[in-house]
């Protein structure tokens, strides 16, 4: 972790199976302060693990064994893919009631307060806000924020939805910002 912080690195691959401190703290904590890509390595298979992973900020899941040339063209396609401003949204300001979406200022404020995003949060944020109304499937919202080349898990953005949401005080149940769309998607926006 120290050297994450002073490293900065782009991608970061992450045994789960550390001695000591566990890779799901390890990069629970990495996610407070970097918003590198974190590629989770491990022998653990099963559903719930990955989920696990995932759900803490990790963004790609490789079981042992492995193939060291999958991992490395995994590294690779996400090196070629910096994270970076959904097209479309020209610098302008979305408000959706007392939620308002900076994307040149890449900032959000909630009831006048600054809301602390990640960078990938912030992203999938703004690509919906950008489209208000429109239905994004999960396909297109992984398209727009890490790129059409993603190799990785399309729960990927499930998972930034629900930290989305917590952060926004925004219900899945009662929405009022994100909604779900059974079946399709998400989109941005108030009403049915």
């Amino acid at each position: 972790m120290q050297r994450a912080r002073q490293w900065r690195p782009g991608v970061v691959v992450l045994d789960l199976g550390l001695p000591g401190l566990d890779g799901i703290e390890v990069c629970r904590s990495v996610r407070t302060f970097s918003d590198c890509y974190i590629i989770m390595l491990t022998a653990r298979v099963e559903e719930v693990d990955k989920l696990n992973g995932l759900s803490v900020g990790a963004d790609d899941y490789v079981t042992k064994p492995f193939s060291p040339r999958e991992l490395v063209a995994r590294v690779r396609a996400m090196l070629r893919r910096p994270r970076q401003n959904p097209p479309g949204h020209h610098g302008a300001v979305a408000s959706f009631g007392p939620l308002t979406v900076d994307a040149l200022g890449r900032e959000v404020s909630l009831d006048g307060e600054t809301v602390q995003l990640t960078r990938t949060e912030f992203d999938v944020l703004a690509a919906l806000a950008a489209r208000p109304h429109m239905v994004f499937t999960r396909r297109q919202l992984i398209e727009t924020v890490w790129g059409p080349n993603w190799v990785g898990d399309d729960n990927l953005v499930d998972v930034h939805i629900g930290h989305l949401r917590r952060k926004l005080g925004d219900k899945a149940s009662a929405p009022r910002f994100i909604r779900t769309v059974r079946g399709v998607g998400y989109r941005m926006g108030t009403g049915s």
